[in-house]
């Protein structure tokens, strides 16, 4: 199992906070584990298209071709603005 959290915009574009998946089995990395939660829909591919989302695992920044395994808690955020 893995932990997914998605924060602010995205987690309001996708309806989701947070859910727990089976890793599937043809998964090892970041962008593998992105293309699949992109197919499972239109809204899915869009809101993870965006190449300025941040990426961490087990709440640590990661480069976007980090390696995913089995146990990881892997969250994606939009870039922080401030003023």
């Amino acid at each position: 199992m893995i932990q997914l959290r998605y924060f602010a915009s995205l987690r309001e574009s996708l309806g989701i906070g947070d859910e727990q998946i089976e890793l599937p089995e043809d998964v090892h990395d970041l962008p593998g584990l992105t293309r699949w939660l992109q197919g499972r829909d239109a809204t899915w591919a869009s809101a993870l298209a965006n190449k300025r989302l941040h990426t961490a695992i087990n709440q640590e920044i990661v480069k976007p071709d980090a390696t995913v395994t089995d146990g990881d808690e892997i969250a994606w955020f939009p870039p922080v603005t401030g003023g």
